[in-house]
């Protein structure tokens, strides 16, 4: 932990994007090709876009790579003594162990599907409970209650009822991200993007950027810190997986990344702040539960051509990198509309 030589927050925020970029460029290469001489490749289903055909052995699981940059470099300039640091740690690592799990079955085990639906939810239940229970009562002890804020306006008091807010944010917010992640750099810019909108929250919540628009709340500082791991890691890893991607993060990546962007909104109690800023995530979940509604309720009719949303636009005639830099233009302008909703 470098933290205590290192007193200016700005440096230590660069320093950390810094580390976590450098060991995405150094490891990313051999990791790919590691991945490549195992045979862990993307398997496509034929029911997917033709274009995507292509793309049929692909490395995945990169985001085990992101997992270990984002942590590393949090702690080696964060405060390891912040338990918002630690338990944001834990909630990618055990959200980013299911989805290593699915994509083991799926890719090494060759187990049709993966890991089953209902297990799958299960263990994302039992997690997100478990970091619910212990979020309440930090945040009990630290603010003498829990709330959530409202965009625009204040915030409120929620009590227990941060239980279900909270479940709901972690478990959609890691599934969200798992929809998204269907296009070459689609899901990861997106993810570094609401990273950056909520660590200038974080640093808005904390003694550097005080604001009389939001609650100051106490350690938020590392949460700044882990968005800076995040942000360098993301870009990292983009070097590699921008169209045409050499690499996919896979389920561990998708997974683990949603549900921490999760935590962290639960940490800053901005719940509907994250809604507006991942509304691409947002929109992505709602056209599945959609099109699948539409199916079952309406005799095997569809509302989009293809779900998630972003198979729809490619059907449509949209190329792939262009549906990619739309949805991140709104992502970038739904940000900006996140955190000046704290302002106004």
């Amino acid at each position: 932990m470098l933290m205590p030589f290192i007193t200016s927050i700005f440096l230590r925020l660069l320093l950390t994007s810094l580390l976590a970029f450098a060991l995405m460029i150094i490891l990313g290469k051999p990791m790919i090709k590691w991945l490549q001489l195992a045979q862990i490749g993307q398997v496509i289903r034929n029911v997917g876009p033709e274009s995507h055909f292509s793309k049929k052995g692909t490395p995945t699981m990169g985001g085990t790579l992101l997992i270990i940059a984002i942590t590393l470099s949090s702690l080696c300039f964060g405060d390891w003594h912040n338990p918002l640091l630690i338990m944001a740690l834990l909630t990618l690592w055990l959200f980013g162990g299911i989805g290593f799990w699915d994509d083991y079955k799926k890719l090494i085990l060759k187990h049709h599907g993966g890991l089953p639906a209902r297990q799958k939810y299960f263990w994302q239940t039992l997690f997100a409970l478990g970091l619910t229970f212990w979020l309440y009562h930090h945040l009990h002890n630290v603010l003498g209650g829990t709330g959530v804020f409202i965009p625009f306006g204040h915030s409120i008091p929620l009590g227990v009822g941060v239980f279900v807010l909270a479940y709901f944010t972690l478990t959609g917010s890691s599934n969200a991200v798992n929809l998204t992640d269907g296009l070459d750099g689609l899901a990861i810019i997106s993810v570094l993007l609401v990273a950056l909108g909520l660590g200038t929250v974080a640093l808005m919540e904390s003694s550097v950027f005080p604001t009389s628009h939001v609650m100051p709340i106490p350690q938020t500082v590392d949460l700044a810190i882990l968005a800076a791991a995040i942000l360098g890691a993301s870009l990292g890893f983009l070097w590699f997986n921008s169209f045409p991607a050499l690499v996919f993060m896979g389920d561990v990546g998708s997974l683990g990344l949603g549900a921490m962007l999760g935590f962290m909104a639960v940490c800053l109690q901005m719940e509907l702040v994250l809604v507006i800023m991942g509304g691409i995530f947002v929109l992505e979940t709602v056209s599945v539960i959609l099109q699948v509604g539409s199916f079952k309720l309406r005799n095997k009719k569809r509302i989009f051509k293809m779900a998630p949303i972003h198979h729809h636009f490619e059907l449509s005639g949209w190329p792939e990198p262009r549906v990619v830099m739309r949805f991140s233009i709104i992502t970038a302008i739904l940000v900006v509309v996140g955190i000046l909703s704290l302002l106004i």
